[in-house]
């Protein structure tokens, strides 16, 4: 089974807000996540909450998701009252967004843009499976407003594939890139998974050749992880095939990052690479604590330091807009700690650095001793902020543990 959010308290059916949520709306960043829950087929690595046509059940059609989404859009604008709020930003994950018709994502875009408006240079997302995108789509989703892509090239392998269980062939991904690119996107990401079981370093690099030869100015690179509940696990266990080895997936990152950098491109957070102006602005936003709405099955949203998440399911999404009901399924709001300690964990990956006034004195000890054992840059404290050396990049998760003890 996926992995779960926390029990939170109860959302209430209309969906409305604490006043200290709404008090500093406007003055924050504002954008919109957008779930589109389906799948094709599920890969065997993936606990994300999306479901195959089997798997939905009675009840459920992707040719009505539209119109429950943009219902939803609409009571992000009741709840959220009058106050000038252009969104800035908007990503529609999955699943796989693209097996809506282009017609549909645009629809869902339109109506974020009637309810809220775009602010000018809004960066518009949407990701796609390589084999679910035709240059017809590609052409109607820029014409609709969508502004960057987002592929899953995962690796150029066939072998790696098939352990990951993607449907696509290695060169459908670098064929989707120019494709976008011809039909007037500027931006362009693929995202890669390293350490699956069986890949070896030169698979890597080829990998790594074809994101950077196809024309992307964006790459996000990720160890693969074997979640609980999923097929990948199940094989583990049973001992089909090895688990991912920590020390193999640190000289992937190392290969990653030198063969990306030497190609132009510069790191700004742990795990994703950008040409200069090839930033993901929607992500940047989760990382410096901005406010967003998530719409959709299990969508997750945070303003003014509330947090709720949506039912999972999409038959009971559909009943809760249906009723005319907030599909919130729970919410918790974050104390001024908790704001703090989230800021530590998601900042301090970022190229900009952690500010050390985030941190006590304690933590602003660790910092000064992560700069004497090479892991974050000496210079980089006396501006104020903690930034990662390569070596801190690998070590991130021990060194935040250390900065919040």
């Amino acid at each position: 089974m996926p992995s779960l959010p926390p029990e939170g308290d109860p959302a209430p059916l209309d969906g409305h807000l604490p006043a200290s949520a709404l008090a500093g709306i406007g003055s924050r960043p504002f954008g919109f996540y957008v779930h589109v829950p389906f799948c094709a087929t599920r890969c065997g690595y993936c606990d994300f909450n999306t479901y195959t046509a089997e798997e939905l059940g009675p009840g459920v059609s992707r040719s009505t998701y539209a119109d429950q989404a943009v219902a939803e859009v609409r009571l992000a604008r009741r709840v959220l009252g009058d106050v000038d709020l252009p969104v800035e930003t908007v990503f529609v994950g999955g699943g796989t967004p693209t097996l809506l018709p282009a017609g549909d994502l645009g629809r869902i875009l339109g109506a974020i843009r009637d309810e809220f408006g775009l602010a000018p240079g809004a960066e518009v997302s949407t990701e796609a499976n390589p084999d679910s995108v035709t240059p017809e789509s590609l052409a109607q989703l820029r014409a609709d407003g969508f502004t960057r892509m987002s592929f899953g090239l995962q690796s150029t392998a066939q072998h790696v594939l098939q352990v990951l269980e993607r449907t696509h062939t290695p060169g459908r991904s670098v064929a989707a890139v120019g494709e976008a690119r011809a039909a007037g996107f500027e931006n362009v990401n693929v995202d890669l998974i390293y350490a699956t079981p069986g890949e070896t370093e030169a698979d890597f690099a080829s990998s790594l050749d074809a994101a950077i030869g196809s024309g992307a100015d964006h790459v996000s690179a990720y160890s693969l992880i074997v979640e609980d509940g999923t097929r990948l696990a199940a094989r583990v266990r049973r001992g089909e095939i090895a688990g991912v080895d920590d020390d193999v997936a640190a000289d992937r990152y190392q290969q990653a990052d030198a063969a990306l950098t030497a190609a132009g491109f510069g790191w700004y957070e742990v795990s994703n690479w950008a040409r200069p102006g090839g930033e993901c602005r929607h992500n940047l936003g989760y990382w410096r604590g901005d406010d967003w709405w998530g719409v959709g099955p299990g969508a997750h949203a945070h303003v003014g330091g509330v947090r709720w998440w949506n039912v999972r399911h999409p038959a009971a999404y559909a009943g809760r807009i249906t009723a005319g009901e907030s599909p919130a399924e729970a919410r918790e709001q974050l104390s001024a700690d908790d704001v703090r300690v989230e800021q530590v964990l998601l900042r301090v990956r970022l190229a900009e650095g952690l500010p050390l006034d985030l941190l006590d004195r304690a933590g602003r000890a660790v910092a000064v001793r992560a700069a004497s054992d090479g892991l974050a840059d000496a210079g980089s404290l006396g501006a104020g902020r903690l930034v990662l050396t390569l070596r801190g990049r690998l070590l991130a998760d021990a060194l935040v543990r250390d900065l919040l003890r």
